[in-house]
């Protein structure tokens, strides 16, 4: 690494040389105890008000008015740093690259002429999105904070959740071209300590060309061509990714986006929330049941009602199979060309309705669904059961959000398979999805443990849960067997 030059003229020459065309730098020469200096920070990030406030009122008023002895640049510097009140970071800067991470960091620093190091403050004036209630996370009960797209903001709402020290916040800079910061979060009492080792390794060896998200990590965590089920979650909530981390697990913060990595992660925990453990035990299993029962009917129910309509129409009653035949004989497509089409359009419209202003994307879809579903059944292009079977697989995906990925790609592949081999298919899409769950493990964590082949008949917070008080008198983390 470069390091700082002792003169002050050649530190601003090449800092002009790399920010010089930047219209947010500024640098401010002065003189403390009769020695040249220069602050220098962005404009924007840093704030001159503090910046006055902090350091130059107070060290321009004990500069002695009118000729005196002069202090060299070391002397002022060990002046400043060491023998002053003045609160600046606790490092000082050496080289360059710690002087550019300071500065972008919205901090401003303070050169002097004749010292080769330099004293940062932080003086930071960030504008950012205030902290406000998650929109993809939906709670009835719990905090309603959610995390911000400032890194600071966030390992500060982090921190808050905390009132000890176990909470472990590893902040370092991706190897990437933009240098973005990110935050490995631990409890260091119940994660594992090789996990955070191999974890805290494999960050630091990747190499993404852009770090824009904690997802952007996901193919560095767990290489694999082809990933039916990544074992980690997002979130938006400080509170939920406390939790998580109080079960031994790591959260990820990218600086610039609100969503939270979690990892490692079990299956059934995509249908757990925080109304779980604030309402009663059994209308919250009764909850998690019907979440279940959601997600398998969103991936297999387009292709199974192709199967039995198609290849096994015997299996059906009489009557119901008057109606499909009734319905199909005045539509031109299909019965599979026309699901796969009515599955296509609906996700074409929740994509676009997803990507419009917020102010137009209700309309839209709104618009979308009424052309599809009244029009589309008026002209006889499409059939009422078919339209009425995609559009309940694809509401009930929104059951299990974190999950909306997965289940909408099963269900095309599910309903090909249906469609070209009929029950054979089905029969084998559904060994598919058992082994693509199966093999799927995070740092020596099985994705399905304790949720197909539980040592006990129901696990105390799986499918079903038991109440809250039975749950806290053996707490749980992810390297452990859960208890019976």
């Amino acid at each position: 690494m470069e390091q700082l030059s002792s003169h002050l003229a050649a530190n601003l020459a090449e800092l002009n040389a790399r920010f010089g065309r930047s219209a947010d730098f500024y640098a401010k020469e002065l003189e403390l105890y009769h020695c040249k200096g220069a602050i220098v920070l962005f404009d924007g990030m840093a704030s001159l008000k503090g910046l006055w406030q902090l350091l130059l009122d107070a060290a321009s008023r004990r500069t002695p008015p009118g000729p005196a002895e002069q202090l060299t640049g070391e002397q002022v510097f060990a002046l400043l740093f060491e023998h002053s009140a003045l609160p600046a970071e606790p490092a000082p800067v050496e080289n360059w690259d710690a002087l550019i991470q300071r500065l972008t960091a919205g901090m401003a620093v303070l050169l002097l002429d004749g010292c080769a190091k330099g004293i940062a403050f932080s003086v930071q004036s960030l504008n950012a999105r205030s902290v406000d209630e998650p929109a993809g996370e939906g709670n009835l009960s719990g905090s309603r904070e959610g995390f911000a797209d400032l890194l600071r903001v966030n390992t500060s709402l982090l921190r808050r959740c905390f009132r000890n020290d176990a909470l472990v916040i590893e902040i370092n800079q991706a190897d990437c071209e933009m240098k973005t910061e990110y935050a490995l979060c631990y409890c260091r009492d119940t994660a594992d300590p090789k996990a955070v080792q191999k974890v805290r390794q494999t960050l630091q060896r990747a190499r993404p060309q852009l770090l824009l998200d904690s997802s952007y990590f996901v193919p560095w965590l767990f290489p694999c061509k082809i990933r039916t089920f990544a074992p980690v979650r997002y979130t938006e909530r400080p509170i939920v990714a406390a939790a998580k981390l109080r079960e031994g697990k790591f959260v990820i913060l990218v600086n610039g986006s609100p969503s939270a990595l979690i990892l490692p992660t079990l299956f059934c925990e995509n249908f757990e929330c925080l109304d779980d453990y604030a309402g009663t035990a059994y209308f919250a299993s009764f909850l998690r049941v019907l979440k279940y029962i959601s997600f398998y009917l969103s991936i297999f129910l387009p292709g199974v009602f192709v199967c039995w309509a198609v290849y096994l129409p015997e299996l059906l009653p009489p009557q119901l199979l008057f109606k499909i035949e009734a319905a199909e004989q005045a539509t031109p497509l299909p019965l599979f060309g026309e699901m796969l089409l009515v599955i296509l359009m609906l996700e074409i419209i929740r994509e676009a309705g997803l990507r419009m202003p917020q102010t137009l994307g209700h309309s839209v879809s709104l618009i979308a669904a009424l052309i599809i579903g009244d029009a589309a059944i008026a002209a006889g292009l499409m059939s009422t059961p078919v339209i009425l079977t995609a559009a309940a697989a694809s509401i009930a995906v929104f059951v299990t959000p974190s999950l909306y990925e997965v289940a909408t790609v099963l269900r095309l592949v599910v309903l090909l398979a249906a469609g070209v081999a009929g029950p054979v298919g089905l029969a084998a899409c559904a060994l598919g999805v058992l082994f693509g769950l199966t093999r799927v493990s995070a740092l020596g964590v099985p994705y399905l443990r304790d949720a197909v082949f539980p040592e006990v008949p129901l696990s105390p917070d799986g499918v079903t849960r038991r109440s809250y008080p039975k749950l806290s008198r053996q707490p749980f983390t992810i390297w452990q067997k859960r208890g019976g």
